[in-house]
């Protein structure tokens, strides 16, 4: 495994290979045993989009592995200068093991893939997120022993997190429901990946019939980074896209939800429910650390 640019890169066998890591990791951290597999390895965090999570989870994770993590924002590089990707990439090849990048447009995580010579990372971009994803699916495996034959619901934008949650969803074997209003659909990439796999995915502006039945449901802000200015239009497109108890009825009874964090309580999920489910929630926060760490050392070590 090269890189980490989309989930769309992944086969079923490396998704789970990843999966398998990560617990490993995880259960042997927690039991004292250290992993220095990265150990003399550094690797640069390119910031374009600030972060709590994917900041604090890949610093941790490159210690914890024995190796250093180097913070770069947009303000640091000449990349937020003007200077073109490809030299950024091809620079920074000779000083880094490795490179994650947070960033607007996939087609700059793309471009340090094709011009740079060390592992690239997504961090996040417009497109996907699959380092979170991956930290959904741990979580999801963890608290229901299983992933193949559940079904996973999202309800809110089609953004990010339901493209990656499309593909990486119908990758583990769930079959996967989508609920967005009309203007807001997923990537023509992600509905194109579902194609291949009938009747386990499911596209409608109904959130009850998407929820019906769900083991897990998902949620995101309304209004992403970058969105900000159309707010209160969002706001009005996406009354009734909120997980409550009355769409939660329509879930399966033990129902997990999930939030990949910050959370607009009010908005896109009542405080009732997130603090219901906060357990879960944060146990998903958590598991970015530990798939990360999975990531890191099948692209680095």
């Amino acid at each position: 495994m090269k890189h980490l640019l989309k989930m769309q890169d992944l086969s079923k066998q490396e998704l789970y290979e990843l999966l398998d890591l990560a617990a490993t990791l995880k259960a042997e951290q927690k039991a004292g045993i250290r992993h220095p597999l990265l150990k003399g390895k550094t690797l640069g965090m390119i910031f374009q989009k600030s972060s709590t999570r994917t900041r604090v989870s890949f610093e941790v994770g490159m210690s914890q592995l024995g190796g250093t993590a180097l913070f770069l924002s947009s303000r640091d590089l000449q990349i937020g200068r003007g200077e073109p990707v490809q030299d950024t990439a091809r620079v920074l090849s000779r000083y880094l093991d490795g490179i994650m990048i947070r960033t607007f447009a996939q087609q700059e995580v793309e471009d340090l893939a094709k011009y740079g010579s060390i592992p690239i990372i997504n961090g996040l971009t417009d497109y996907c997120h699959p380092c979170q994803v991956l930290a959904d699916l741990l979580t999801i495996r963890e608290h229901k022993g299983r992933l193949e034959g559940l079904k996973l619901c999202y309800i809110g934008d089609g953004n990010n997190m339901a493209n990656s949650l499309i593909v990486g969803g119908l990758l583990a074997g769930m079959s996967v429901s989508i609920a967005t209003p009309q203007d807001y659909r997923p990537a023509p990439q992600a509905l194109e990946f579902a194609k291949g796999y009938g009747d386990q995915f499911l596209l409608t502006d109904q959130p009850e019939q998407a929820a019906k039945g769900a083991a897990v449901i998902f949620t995101d802000v309304w209004a992403s980074m970058g969105q900000e200015d159309e707010a209160e239009l969002r706001k009005k497109a996406f009354v009734g896209y909120q997980i409550n108890d009355r769409l939660l009825a329509n879930c399966a009874p033990d129902v997990m939800v999930q939030h990949c964090l910050p959370a607009h309580r009010g908005e896109e999920i009542t405080a009732e429910v997130f603090e219901a489910h906060a357990d879960e929630i944060f146990d998903e926060a958590e598991n970015r650390l530990h798939a990360q760490k999975a990531v890191l050392v099948k692209t680095m070590a």
